[in-house]
């Protein structure tokens, strides 16, 4: 894609550069990194030996970006999901880690309103009501399944 001219995957090749191991990410954040692994197991996608972990190299010592008045469009908008292996101490901690508790307080409430529509088919023999509650249950399901790779199975 950088090579086609895709301006963010430009930026990315300049910012970022590979962790020397997945356990060297693992050490940054081990609960999003084999989160990670663990979902692409689960699907076609997981190869060891291609996955790799980026980190920033303009990161200072002190967290702070060495290069912010100048930095790319692809940090201005980053992070972009609050599931994002940052170093420690980095400045978006907190920020992601009230993006994940939000996601987890969704999916929660998700799985709540699961259980309110099984009931709900236990009282029910209306065959128009049972197929617009098997579409709702089908949209929160997708909506708790978008979360997987995170963990939301376990929330």
């Amino acid at each position: 894609m950088a090579n086609g001219g895709n301006e963010y995957a430009q930026d990315f090749i300049k910012i970022f550069e590979p962790y020397p191991s997945i356990d060297a990410a693992r050490e940054v954040d081990k609960g999003i990194v084999d989160n990670i692994i663990t979902h692409l197991k689960n699907s076609e996608q997981y190869n060891e030996e291609t996955l790799t972990f980026y980190r920033c190299r303009y990161i200072l010592p002190n967290n702070m970006c060495s290069i912010y008045e100048e930095r790319p469009k692809l940090c201005i908008y980053c992070p972009s999901s609050g599931w994002v292996v940052v170093p420690p101490g980095c400045g978006f901690e907190a920020w992601l880690f009230l993006k994940r508790e939000e996601d987890m307080q969704k999916v929660r409430h998700a799985k709540e309103e699961l259980l309110d529509l099984k009931i709900m088919k236990t009282k029910t023999k209306d065959e128009k009501l049972l197929k617009k509650i098997d579409s709702v249950e089908k949209t929160i399901q997708k909506t708790i399944e978008m979360f997987a790779p995170h963990g939301s199975a376990e929330w």
